[in-house]
């Protein structure tokens, strides 16, 4: 499949997709999730991670909706690689500083089994943070997940392939400023 026909496809899988939550219900939950983030670590000194590449658009909408001292950097860990089936964990950029008695903010664009988010948080403690939080957009519903929840969360859905908002369909429409789910069969 060229990179036109996957845009293609993209595309019409927009087209044909379900709209769960429009653009201002996101940007309330981001509101919602930026007083709960402020009032647990306002006092902290948070370093706040974004996990990419989902998460930059979270922490790109959420961070400044936040109006207390952070510092911020990135990390990078897939299990997807732009395509629709998690695989073993990957760890692309490590993150970049000292964590060592850190508050820490992992911030990403979903909470789906878990099982990235829960090496990222376990990588933080090894790495020393004193504490370590974990901030989503969506948390999706499901009996799959592992051991572990995100402290701060936006919006749940249903058990669906979603896209929109930091997460793609095969790379693309992470841009797109609602959350869609693949139409149901």
């Amino acid at each position: 499949m060229t990179m036109n026909d996957k845009a293609q496809h993209a595309w019409q899988a927009y087209q044909d997709a379900d709209c769960l939550y429009n653009e201002q219900q996101i940007q309330q939950a981001l509101d919602n999730m930026a007083a709960e983030i402020t009032g647990k670590l306002a006092d902290k000194n948070p370093l706040v991670l974004s996990v990419m590449n989902g998460g930059l658009i979270t922490a790109g909408q959420l961070l400044p909706r936040c109006p207390f001292p952070l510092e911020m950097g990135y990390l990078h860990a897939t299990r997807y690689n732009n395509s629709t089936e998690g695989g073993e964990l990957e760890w692309l950029v490590k993150p970049p500083c000292d964590l060592s008695g850190r508050t820490v903010l992992i911030v990403d664009d979903i909470h789906d089994v878990g099982a990235t988010l829960q090496a990222i948080v376990e990588a933080c403690q090894q790495a020393g943070a004193a504490a370590v939080y974990c901030a989503v957009l969506v948390n999706k519903v499901h009996d799959r997940k592992v051991e572990m929840r995100a402290d701060f969360v936006g919006l749940n859905v249903e058990d669906r392939y979603i896209f929109g908002c930091g997460m793609d369909y095969n790379g693309y429409l992470r841009n797109l400023p609602a959350l869609y789910a693949m139409k149901e069969e």
